[in-house]
């Protein structure tokens, strides 16, 4: 019985020796495990925050896009309605002139209106 003391003693300060060399060294691994984890953690998100500041400025460049488009069109609608607005003038100014002109006609030659503005033929 003394024997089987003597060993269990023996395998139990083996153990403890063992397990004050290999605990440090199991830390120690458990560490440098988690080091790199954060590390490459670290880079995802570098990458990531390149990509998001990368989509961020192409998503500012199509809308700066969209807006000097919208910017454009504006101006080709104002120039079109400036036209036609001038367009509309000339042909009021033109339907005024016609009527000076017919006024004018009706003035020198009333009886003419009675004929319907034809000119005289002889019958």
């Amino acid at each position: 019985m003394k024997t089987l003391i003597i060993v269990i003693v023996i395998v139990v300060v083996l153990l403890a020796v063992l397990a004050v060399f290999l605990v440090p060294r199991m830390r120690r691994r458990a560490t440098e495990r988690k080091q790199v984890e954060a590390r490459d953690r670290r880079q995802e998100a570098q990458d990531l925050s390149a990509k998001a500041e990368a989509a961020q400025a192409e998503a500012d460049e199509r809308a700066a896009q969209a807006r000097r488009e919208r910017a454009e069109a504006e101006l080709r609608a104002a120039d079109s309605e400036r036209e036609a607005e001038q367009r509309m003038a000339e042909a009021e100014r033109q339907r005024a002139e016609a009527q000076r002109l017919e006024e004018k006609a009706s003035r020198l030659d009333p009886q003419a209106q009675d004929r319907g503005g034809q000119p005289d033929t002889p019958r």
